[in-house]
């Protein structure tokens, strides 16, 4: 039965993959693909490289959503409710307000460098918050210390806006929305590292996560180092979600959801869920992206927007069923 699941995850995941490309305002024929007409520099410079990106970064933030949510033994835990994606925004925002304009080697934007600052001084915030380094990371200070620096970020970033022009000002809360528009596929490039280094670390991990999750005393007596696990996966996954806010924005609630759902699927232990959740997570942020790109067209909604409202139903969903 779980390999017919896991068959079955593989086969959507491809299918979402190859159609996705396909769908949008513009149809796109064989004919144009052959020709080398408007259809196939759409398919070739648009297309295909958002629905590459979509699926990079939906892989990458479900598995730091399993990851978070074993490292907190904590179901509502997301990347995004520890400041990580607020710093980010707080580096663009200001970068926008600042009137720069840049780019590394002509290919990474200036914004995506600036959101990737930010993110990484939130976290080295909670670094310095979860009090990391003399080895007492306390589980309830970093959560309490994510909750902080979210409403700080959030604050500088509002004043920020607030003193800006009308154009800044849209540019700033657009950005802020999370999207994946892309021309080319030099940013789905950037994106494919983050995924390979959070694939690896809940792959080479999955056996200590589940020993971890049942408790520490439980993983100590079976020599799981906890201090050094907690350490090495924060860390990890903090910098990885920087990776991918920098490139696409502030896309919430992939981490919380989709490793959810893959439990519920597939069950099974955390390597298995790692591979589960890379093919599910993909597989939903491209399907949100179509809906974000095809429901409103000619114009378009930020597929943040259509996670926020999924995952705030899901999130209230969760709620209720703790509670019964």
């Amino acid at each position: 039965m779980m390999n017919k699941k896991f068959l079955l995850l593989v086969l959507l995941s491809l299918a979402v993959l190859l159609s996705a490309p396909f769908i949008g305002a513009h149809a796109i024929s064989v004919s144009d693909i052959i020709g080398g007409g408007a259809g196939s520099r759409i398919l070739l410079d648009l297309r295909l490289p958002r629905v590459m990106l979509g699926w990079l970064s939906g892989a990458t933030l479900a598995i730091c959503g399993l990851i978070f949510q074993a490292l907190f033994r904590n179901p509502l835990a997301s990347p995004d409710m520890l400041g990580v994606s607020m710093g980010a925004a707080f580096g663009a925002v200001l970068y926008i307000r600042l009137g720069l304009a840049f780019s590394l080697f002509g290919v990474i934007p200036g914004i995506s460098l600036a959101a990737f600052a930010g993110a990484f001084a939130a976290i080295m915030a909670l670094y310095a918050a979860g009090n990391i380094r003399r080895g007492g990371l306390s589980l309830s200070s970093l959560l309490l210390a994510g909750v902080a620096l979210n409403f700080l970020f959030g604050s500088i970033n509002m004043i920020i806006q607030y003193s800006g022009g009308y154009t800044d000002t849209f540019r700033m809360m657009r950005w802020a929305m999370g999207g994946l528009q892309t021309v080319g596929f030099a940013p789905a490039l950037a994106a494919l590292p983050g995924l390979v280094i959070i694939f690896l670390t809940g792959w080479l991990t999955g056996p200590q996560l589940d020993l971890f999750i049942c408790g520490e005393e439980l993983a100590q007596s079976r020599g799981v180092s906890v201090t050094t696990l907690r350490r090495i996966l924060f860390l990890t996954v903090s910098f990885v979600v920087g990776i991918s806010v920098a490139l696409c924005g502030p896309i919430g609630f992939v981490g919380l959801m989709c490793p959810h759902i893959c439990r519920r699927i597939m069950g099974g232990g955390h390597r298995e869920l790692t591979v589960c959740c890379a093919l599910f997570g993909g597989a939903f942020l491209t399907v949100c992206d179509v809906a974000s790109r095809t429901l409103w067209a000619p114009a378009e909604l930020p597929v943040g927007i259509i996670t926020s409202c999924l995952g705030s139903v899901f999130f209230l969903y969760l709620l209720v069923r703790g509670e019964k």
